[in-house]
C-alpha cells in the first residue's frame, strides 16, 4: 500500500529570515491528517537566510536530525559540543532527559538549506548523545547509503530510535531497491529532483508512504535526492 504526501499539501510558513515547509503538524501549523508516521513526527523543509538562525532553546525526548542540502549552518549545544555541516553532512542530537542548542547560517550572503527531522525515540529521559558525519564520498558511489541506525551499523549515527535512515542521490538515472522487513514501513521523501516510487512521479518535497510490501522500489532521475525512513 502507497499513500502520496504532496509537496504543494504541505504546512507552511515565512518567518522572514526563515522560510519553511512542514510535512507533518508543527508550531502553529496543524492538521490531524498529518500529525506524524509511525515513529516520524517531523519533516521541516528549511531555508535560513544568511546570518540567521535559531537561537539558543531546549528540547527533551525527541531524536533530532539534520541534513543539510545546500549552504552551511553552525551548531552549539549545552553538551559543549561547536561544529559546522555542509551538503552530504548529518547531524544528530539525541535531546534525551535535555539539551539546549542553537543553529545558525555563518554566511553572510548564502542561504542554506536544510530538513529538521524529528523521530521519537526508543525511552524517555535518556543521556543525551550527539553525532555528527560526513557521507558526501559514499554517496558519489550512487547508491543508498545508511546515515542513522539504532546501531551505528555500516558507519552510520546511532540514534535512540527503531529507525534506519538512506539517503540516495542520482547523478544519472538510477533503480533503487531496498528490502522492508514484515511489519515495517517506509517514508520517502524526495529532497531534490524527480523519481518515480512503486510507480508514483513524485518531485522535490513530494513523499510517499509504503507499508505491506517486501521492498522499496525508486527509480531516480539525474540529479535526484532521496531519504528513506526505515521505521518499525
Amino acid at each position: 500500500m502507497i499513500t502520496l504526501r504532496r509537496s504543494l499539501e504541505r504546512g507552511e510558513a515565512d518567518h522572514g529570515w526563515l522560510q519553511s515547509r512542514f510535512t507533518f503538524s508543527f508550531a502553529d501549523y496543524f492538521d490531524p491528517r498529518h500529525t506524524g508516521w509511525r515513529a516520524l513526527r517531523v519533516i521541516n523543509d528549511d531555508k535560513v537566510a544568511a546570518g540567521a538562525g535559531f537561537p539558543m532553546h531546549g528540547h527533551r525526548d525527541m531524536e533530532i536530525v539534520t541534513w543539510m542540502l545546500a549552504g552551511r549552518l553552525e551548531h552549539s549545544d549545552s553538551m559543549g559540543n561547536g561544529s559546522s555541516i555542509g551538503p552530504g553532512e548529518l547531524q544528530c542530537m539525541s535531546a534525551g532527559k535535555g539539551v539546549m542548542h542553537s543553529e545558525f547560517n555563518p554566511s553572510k550572503v548564502e542561504e542554506a538549506h536544510l530538513l529538521q527531522i524529528w523521530i521519537l525515540p526508543r525511552a524517555r529521559g535518556l543521556e543525551p548523545r550527539y553525532g555528527q558525519a560526513d557521507y558526501s564520498q559514499s554517496l558519489s558511489s550512487g547508491e543508498p547509503v545508511l546515515v542513522a541506525s539504532p546501531d551505528g551499523a555500516r558507519g552510520s549515527i546511532a540514534i535512540a530510535a527503531d529507525a534506519r535512515i538512506h539517503v540516495a542521490r542520482a547523478h544519472d538515472a538510477r533503480s533503487w531497491s531496498l528490502p522492508l522487513e514484515l511489519g515495517r514501513g517506509a517514508w520517502v521523501h524526495v529532497a531534490k529532483g524527480d523519481a518515480e516510487v512503486a510507480g508514483h512521479r513524485l518531485s522535490a518535497g513530494d513523499a510517499a508512504a509504503i507499508e505491506d510490501a517486501p521492498r522499496v522500489e525508486i527509480a531516480a532521475r539525474p540529479g535526484c535526492e532521496v531519504l528513506v525512513f526505515d521505521l518499525a
